[in-house]
């Protein structure tokens, strides 16, 4: 299963119901052990369904900036996301608190918790390594009042997209057959 993101809150239960549902199957997978890959709000509704705390983080973080990898991270699938290589999109307003017995495995100066993993079978991503340069202009258009809200211009964001986003792509095409890969082959 793979969850992705979204503009809202993974707390908004009252505004958008269909989050209920959502956040008991995520469990259910969970507790069966089957694969789970989260991001962004994905990433944060997996973090809840681990029973961590999802809250807003003041500020949007809404750049290009490379990770830094934990340990963990590095010795994971997400090392080939390894900000020394590539830099990521991150793109979100809520963190999330680490759940109880994850592993972090990367972090940014704005973000403590950009991914982490939960026994073989769970990924979460806060930041965004599904993005494809060629498909980015969506997002601009869907999202030109966020951007104007914050500041951001869009040419600008779309310039670093095209710079960094081909290499971005070929990292997280490994990152994810890799963890596929992991996933498949339980011990």
């Amino acid at each position: 299963m793979v969850v992705l993101g979204g503009p809202i809150s993974a707390t908004d239960d009252a505004l958008y119901p269909t989050l209920v549902p959502l956040l008991s199957m995520i469990e259910k997978r969970i507790e069966a052990g089957l694969p789970t890959l989260g991001i962004c709000l994905g990433a944060q509704l997996i973090a809840r369904a681990l029973g961590a705390r999802v809250y807003t983080a003041g500020r949007t973080e809404l750049v290009w900036e490379p990770l830094t990898l934990t340990d963990a991270g590095r010795a994971s699938p997400v090392r080939h996301l390894d900000g020394a290589h590539t830099s990521m999109l991150h793109w979100h307003g809520d963190i999330f608190d680490l759940p109880a017995n994850a592993t972090r495995l990367a972090s940014t100066s704005a973000c403590e918790n950009q991914a982490f993993t939960w026994g073989r079978h769970v990924l979460a991503l806060q930041c965004h390594p599904e993005i494809r340069t060629d498909r980015f202009e969506p997002w601009l258009i869907g999202n030109a009042g966020e951007l104007v809200g914050h500041g951001i211009d869009a040419r600008q964001l779309r310039a670093e997209t095209a710079q960094f986003g081909p290499v971005l792509e070929a990292a997280a095409c490994r990152m994810f057959g890799e963890w596929l890969d992991q996933v498949e082959a339980k011990p």
